[in-house]
């Protein structure tokens, strides 16, 4: 098997170093050279991706633990020339977004954003099945409008948005943003109502372990369950 699995091997101990896998057989480095080279032919070729690597390699260096994301997003902005960012947000995070909208204002950026619920699209005319609209206690209604990432990334195509930034988009609804999205995109929120939107939190806690073991274990129940019929 040659397609790569690198999280199988530790890359800290070799290609970050320079040099290729004692590990793995199927290391990209050993058994795709040509991939390797053409992707280094791309950095010398193509003028955005040698620019976006440069800067991106550059704000790393240079706010290394010490600034957050939202800081590498405007130091990015700023080396890549850029002047009016689109903000792509989940209308539950409002707050959030009003803040990120005034500090990029506050570095001098003209900033556009579409919440996610524009156009009041019911799940049902979208094909959406009715069972996944909610009711509350009281009967009334609620998600009943459904998320439109392809309106916000027209909207922003419309606005001719230099860089689009996704603000707590749902899974799936920010790949549908990004496939339609003419800007270039980056993700500063990745949306996990049940860790407070850090999705690695769920790794290593004693929450994630549990959530995890018991879909597991329901996953081999009914694998065996089906067995047995």
């Amino acid at each position: 098997m040659n397609e790569p699995t690198c999280h199988k091997c530790n890359g800290i101990n070799f290609c970050a170093v320079g040099r290729p896998s004692k590990i793995l057989d199927n290391c990209p480095m050993k058994v795709s050279p040509e991939i390797e080279k053409k992707a280094r032919e791309l950095y010398a070729s193509d003028e955005f991706i040698k620019k976006s690597t440069a800067v991106a390699s550059i704000v790393e260096a240079k706010g290394y633990i010490h600034w957050p994301r939202l800081k590498d997003t405007v130091e990015y902005a700023k080396g890549m020339g850029y002047k009016k960012l689109g903000l792509a947000f989940c209308v539950g995070m409002l707050k959030e977004v009003q803040r990120i909208a005034e500090i990029f204002e506050n570095y001098g950026f003209e900033v556009v954003s579409v919440c996610c619920k524009t156009g009041s699209v019911k799940k049902t005319d979208v094909g959406i099945p009715e069972e996944y609209t909610m009711f509350s206690k009281t009967g009334y209604t609620i998600g009943w409008i459904t998320c439109n990432p392809a309106a916000q990334a027209l909207l922003l195509n419309e606005a001719k948005t230099d860089m689009n930034i996704i603000v707590g988009l749902c899974v799936g609804h920010d790949i549908t943003f990004t496939r339609l999205s003419e800007a270039p995109v980056t993700t500063l929120i990745a949306k996990d109502r049940s860790a407070p939107h850090n999705p690695s939190a769920v790794l290593f806690s004693h929450y994630g372990k549990e959530f995890f073991s018991k879909e597991f274990k329901e996953i081999k129940k009914r694998e065996l369950e089906k067995r047995k019929e």
